[in-house]
């Protein structure tokens, strides 16, 4: 029986998989057994014959092909839960490469804080990313990177940063607990900005399990070219913005008025934002300039998501069943 099941959800991504898993070639695992379970999720490609060929090539790693074929990230990594044996559940994408000590680290940390429920770490780009000047670490999230620093922190999600399921482990037994995740808030083919990760830590949080960022686990990403881009940028905070407004958050819900059912506070931020856009672009920072604007891509797309629910009182997104509002 496995220690460790690695979940690999995948889509149109032949060969970017095949690199992910060639690195568990290096592994390193300390004797650590595991298991990787690739779920593809209703490509069109060649990702079977990649996995195959690879499970084949590689026998001394104990790989599975899954199928499932409603699309949607979350259906996927719901299927690989199912599927899994370990008593520790990671996961990662098709567009990285952990590092060889990735598995043996996922058990130690969680031998050395037996009260955790669930531990992350750095996503990191690959060493040949080259980002444009506008593009710092603040412009990270649309990446799926991060960095928290060198030391192990625990993590409040609800008041702070959260993990990238990218690099994300559980224990096995939490899903019983708190559920797995939700598809409503999920990532379909290659739309962008969903919230399946962060509502996920966030009912683990409610559910009083404990979270921690464990720098030693550490994963690198390929970033696509076309993800280093403005328009890349500001569709995905569109995008998050309208999985806020599905979410209905209760904190960010919190507001003494509102407008077209959208909180006050927002429309304070948005202003605040805009004013600060138009400083930074007379001060010359293409960095922050950029930071605002993507605030008020934030607004509009929460924005235009509220009009759609009202327009539709009926809809399935007022019921909580979230259906995309065309771009």
């Amino acid at each position: 029986m496995p220690e460790v099941s690695v979940i690999i959800s995948t889509y149109n991504r032949a060969d970017s998989l095949r690199s992910t898993l060639e690195s568990f070639r290096e592994q390193e695992s300390d004797g650590t057994d595991y298991e990787i379970i690739v779920v593809d999720n209703n490509s069109t490609d060649e990702t079977c014959d990649v996995v195959v060929s690879f499970g084949h090539a590689a026998r001394q790693l104990n790989v599975h092909y899954c199928f499932e074929g409603t699309q949607g990230v979350s259906y996927a990594r719901n299927k690989g839960i199912a599927t899994a044996r370990g008593r520790l559940i990671a996961f990662t994408d098709d567009d990285i490469r952990p590092t060889p000590n990735w598995i043996s680290s996922i058990r130690a940390a969680f031998d050395n804080f037996p009260n955790v429920d669930c531990i992350g770490g750095k996503v990191l780009p690959d060493s040949e990313t080259r980002f444009p000047p506008w593009l710092t670490q603040r412009h990270w999230t649309p990446l799926a990177l991060m960095d928290l620093g060198d030391k192990p922190l625990e993590l409040d999600v609800q008041n702070g940063p959260g993990l990238i399921g990218a690099n994300l482990a559980v224990r096995a037994g939490v899903f019983n607990d708190v559920g797995y995740f939700d598809p409503k808030l999920q990532r379909v083919k290659d739309s962008i900005g969903s919230m399946e990760d962060h509502e996920f830590l966030l009912r683990l949080r409610r559910a009083d399990k404990r979270i921690m960022y464990v720098p030693s686990l550490v994963v690198h990403s390929h970033v696509f070219p076309e993800r280093l881009t403005k328009s890349y940028h500001r569709r995905w905070h569109v995008g998050h913005g309208r999985f806020y407004a599905v979410m209905r958050a209760s904190d960010f819900e919190a507001s003494n008025a509102k407008l077209f059912n959208v909180p006050g506070h927002l429309y304070r931020s948005a202003l605040s934002s805009l004013y600060r856009r138009v400083r930074y672009r007379l001060k010359n920072r293409p960095d922050l300039e950029f930071q605002y604007q993507t605030d008020l891509d934030f607004f509009w797309g929460f924005f235009r998501q509220r009009i759609a629910d009202r327009r539709k009182p009926n809809s399935a997104q007022n019921k909580g069943e979230y259906k995309d509002v065309p771009g």
